[in-house]
């Protein structure tokens, strides 16, 4: 009995931890550098909704809509489109920051974005 009432607290206490970390609901900011040196400052805002991420993402081009995204556990995907290209976005989640690899045309960006306070 001992036994079972240990693992259903340890599975609880993981599952309670795992939903925490897991919302990225929220405005996070960073800057990305291209692979021609440029910085380009972004932000994004996501809403979380079950494993559907939705939301819009900021620079000084202008704002464009994420679309097709996915959460799942601590890792995340979606895709904005600029002028027609799409540019597509996977990510993992840290308890402060969000690391996400960008594809520029199939060169691949490594930024880190930190949630707004």
């Amino acid at each position: 009995m001992k036994k079972i009432f240990t693992t259903t607290a340890l599975l609880c206490c993981f599952m309670v931890c795992f939903a925490i970390v897991a919302d990225i609901t929220g405005k996070w900011s960073g800057t990305i550098v291209t692979p021609d040196g440029q910085d380009i400052p972004v932000s994004y805002n996501f809403k979380v909704d079950g494993e559907k991420l939705t939301g819009t993402a900021d620079s000084p081009q202008g704002q464009v809509t994420v679309d097709d995204g996915k959460i799942k556990g601590d890792t995340f995907s979606f895709k904005v489109s600029v002028s027609g290209n799409d540019y597509p976005h996977t990510g993992k989640i840290y308890a402060d920051s969000l690391a996400m690899d960008l594809d520029f045309g199939g060169q691949k960006v490594h930024f880190i974005v930190k949630k707004d306070k």
